[in-house]
């Protein structure tokens, strides 16, 4: 298979390091081009609190003492990702991404989009520009009536959902079948927050938060990709009577480069949706094999 030329569109900050990176690096090592766009076309820049830890801590907040690490080592991103999102910021193509204005599905083969949690996140995830090149990327098929292979993850499913077909007037996931970050994951991760490890910034894990009577959780990420589809149950989760269940549900696993027993990804035609940065390196190792598979 002749090299393909990938898009990830990023934020300017606060992206998540591994699902950014580890994509980036699964799908470069497989002979592929990734090329990077961003509102600005100037370099983004990840989480800082998931590259370093610092702030993750109850004492995050005290200077000086904030960089005392402990809890901030296991609530930030594991070493895989940090190799990787490393190894990415040398690359030139991340150095000197496009401008999200200046996209056109005819230059790219397939899109991947990552995601992230933390504040800045919303000008990707709210960008009508972006929105309407993830549209069009979904609306533009083949004779065989199937788009390009399109992969998102976590929040970047939430952009997917946002973004509006033009031929239906209804989401691009409206009809099918997805996962993304669960309530469940993301209310562990709230709490924890909220109570414990980062308890002056209450809302860091919670990219959109409930005002008013909202019920609690109605800005989260399951709850609101939910209402762009179809039925609720197109919201894929782990079944009960899924083999290392616990592995996969609970939180406390993260698959690796030769161990997706911990992943949950799920695969609809030429779209591929995964949880969290948990499951990203089975995640872009699908999005590799449907691109052999597509390109043949």
């Amino acid at each position: 298979m002749k090299p393909l030329k990938i898009i990830m569109p990023l934020p300017s900050h606060d992206f998540d390091p591994t699902e950014a990176a580890v994509s980036w690096k699964i799908v470069h090592d497989a002979g592929h081009e990734v090329v990077f766009a961003t509102p600005d076309g100037k370099r983004g820049f990840a989480d800082p609190l998931m590259i370093t830890g610092e702030g993750l801590d109850p004492w995050g907040w005290i200077p000086g003492i904030k960089k005392i690490k402990i809890f901030g080592l296991l609530l930030r991103a594991a070493a895989p990702g940090l190799a990787a999102y490393s190894a990415m910021e040398e690359d030139a193509n991340f150095l000197n991404p496009k401008a999200y204005e200046e996209l056109s599905i005819e230059d790219y083969d397939g899109m991947i989009l990552p995601g992230g949690h933390a504040p800045l996140m919303k000008e990707y995830l709210e960008n009508q520009a972006l929105q309407s090149f993830v549209a069009d990327f979904f609306d533009s098929v083949d004779e065989s009536g199937n788009h390009k292979p399109i992969a998102a993850v976590c929040h970047g499913v939430v952009l997917a959902v946002r973004s509006i077909s033009k031929k239906t007037n209804k989401s691009v996931l409206h009809g099918r079948k997805t996962t993304a970050l669960t309530w469940d994951l993301e209310r562990s991760a709230w709490l924890l927050t909220r109570f414990w490890a980062r308890f002056w910034d209450s809302g860091y894990y919670r990219t959109y938060m409930e005002s008013g009577d909202e019920p609690t959780g109605y800005w989260s990420v399951e709850a609101e990709v939910k209402r762009g589809l179809a039925n609720d149950a197109d919201f894929l989760t782990v079944p009960k009577d899924s083999i290392n269940h616990f592995q996969k549900d609970s939180g406390m696993f993260r698959d690796a480069i030769n161990d997706d027993r911990p992943a949950w990804v799920v695969h609809d035609g030429n779209y591929i949706s995964a949880r969290w940065p948990g499951d990203v390196h089975t995640f872009a190792r699908r999005f590799v094999e449907l691109l052999g598979e597509y390109y043949k």
